[in-house]
């Protein structure tokens, strides 16, 4: 009776038994059989649930019963309480992800400034790392050093892609810093300047030099449009196969796409391939719209290149080398065809010369701005000159009529043509020499800058015309 009382009395105010109050070795189950089923159930199951909360704290005795037990009962965990634990579990782990990346940063941050202090301390010592100071100067340095980093960044990039996320960012940091040098040239120009009292006086006031002012910014823009026109083809229908995968008859596993037949004479450069059919309209006007944005970009990129070219002074060297007649340089057939026409047509003579490859083309280029520049020498024979830039300033009081004359402005518009004809074509004999020898900065980059994305601009046209003539073969095949 007492037993069966205070059974009632405990189960009323929500008494747990606890691991001293049943042993379940000693004790009888004929005694209580209710009692001790209940509490074997109840401690059968804070057992296993403690068991399985390795993380869990310890919760004050006083919350799971009315009276103070002499043992220590079982740590009860509420389902609020492990949620709680395993936040902070994931919080603790999600810390240790973000410490990693952290740390990986930092030391990507930190291979990326050693690897510029590298760098800038090339580009002040001259490329000569002895420090005797028989580097190059720093006009040619940095020239190179714009020049490297177009090849680091897109000496690899053979296929009509967005650019990767890093070589975008390094690209532009290295050439914020390469251009940050312009960023100091300037020229001094007068200007008025009135007084409090009245007084006016003439100052001197810098401004960006003017080359400099009406060119970086053209460059920079078409920067930014050439790397827009890579973006654009995030989605694209056609693809590239791999080198050397495929041959031309094969048939790529799980689709309807030919691999069309790789140029021998081009063999590095990736196959594009089309669905079958060819690309659909929309496709085909996006890649035909791009083209013609990366064509006028490398007009622009070309026009900026040669007139910092023509601006700068022609080596003394390159006129000491050039041959007594520009007859003997350019030899006596396309003598004739210049001297004897009285309609002058660059086109015209270019067709008959057949052409065969780019070295014949720059090998001809190189002959006729030699022929160019001995008639213009020839042409001011009668002054006293003793530099070039007296030459160029001469040459506009010259008789028109003038034999050397009349044939060293035929040289030139043959040579425009020329270079229009073969837009690809190397740098000739005198646009090195000059690069070679200049010594002014602000030319420097700037004829390095038009250079490297006049190349680009070339490539991209070429990738886009190599996609829309398998376009036209695959239409055709159908």
């Amino acid at each position: 009776m007492d037993n069966s009382w205070n059974s009632d009395e405990n189960s009323d105010k929500g008494y747990q038994p606890s691991t001293s109050s049943v042993d379940l070795n000693e004790q009888s189950t004929a005694e209580t059989p209710g009692y001790l089923t209940l509490s074997g159930d109840s401690f059968e199951y804070y057992r296993t649930y403690s068991d399985t909360s390795a993380f869990s704290e310890p919760i004050d005795e006083s919350s799971c019963c009315s009276e103070p037990s002499s043992s220590r009962l079982p740590a009860m965990k509420s389902g609020g309480r492990n949620q709680n634990v395993l936040k902070r579990l994931a919080m603790n782990q999600h810390k240790k992800v973000l410490d990693n990346k952290l740390d990986d940063k930092l030391e990507s941050l930190d291979s990326e400034l050693e690897m510029m202090k590298e760098r800038f301390a090339k580009l002040l010592l001259g490329e000569d790392m002895s420090g005797s100071g028989k580097g190059v100067c720093t006009a040619i340095t940095i020239s190179n050093a714009i020049t490297n980093l177009y090849a680091t960044i897109f000496g690899h990039s053979l296929r009509l892609e967005p650019m990767n996320s890093e070589k975008k960012a390094m690209w532009k940091r290295e050439m914020n810093c390469l251009l940050s040098v312009c960023d100091f040239t300037v020229e001094f120009i007068p200007r008025s300047h009135n007084l409090r009292n009245g007084t006016s006086v003439e100052i001197m006031e810098s401004r960006p030099r003017l080359d400099i002012y009406i060119n970086l910014p053209a460059l920079r823009k078409l920067d930014a449009m050439l790397i827009e026109i890579l973006d654009s083809f995030q989605e694209r229908e056609f693809w590239y196969a791999e080198q050397g995968s495929m041959s031309s008859s094969s048939t790529r596993s799980g689709s309807f796409r030919r691999v069309i037949h790789r140029k021998e004479e081009k063999w590095w450069v990736p196959v594009p391939c089309v669905p079958r059919g060819g690309l659909s309209e929309k496709s085909r006007k996006h890649l035909q719209h791009k083209r013609d944005c990366a064509n006028q970009i490398h007009k622009a990129a070309m026009a900026i290149n040669s007139s910092i070219l023509s601006e700068m002074a022609v080596p003394e060297t390159y006129m000491a080398s050039l041959p007594k007649s520009g007859r003997a340089s350019i030899g006596d057939t396309i003598y004739r065809r210049m001297y004897t026409a009285d309609k002058f047509s660059p086109d015209y003579l270019l067709d008959k010369l057949n052409i065969s490859s780019e070295h014949e083309a720059l090998e001809l280029a190189d002959r006729v701005e030699a022929s160019m520049y001995t008639w213009r020498r020839k042409a001011c024979t009668n002054y006293s000159i003793l530099s070039w830039q007296m030459v160029k300033d001469l040459m506009s009081d010259i008789d028109r009529s003038n034999k050397n004359y009349v044939l060293a402005e035929r040289a030139e518009s043959l040579l425009y043509y020329l270079k229009q004809r073969y837009p690809e074509l190397a740098q000739t004999s005198l646009d090195t020499c000059k690069i070679q020898y200049n010594r002014d900065v602000g030319q420097a980059i700037l004829e390095s800058y038009s250079r490297v994305l006049e190349g680009l601009a070339f490539n991209i046209v070429a990738w886009i015309e190599d996609v829309l003539y398998e376009d036209i073969l695959m239409r055709n095949q159908e």
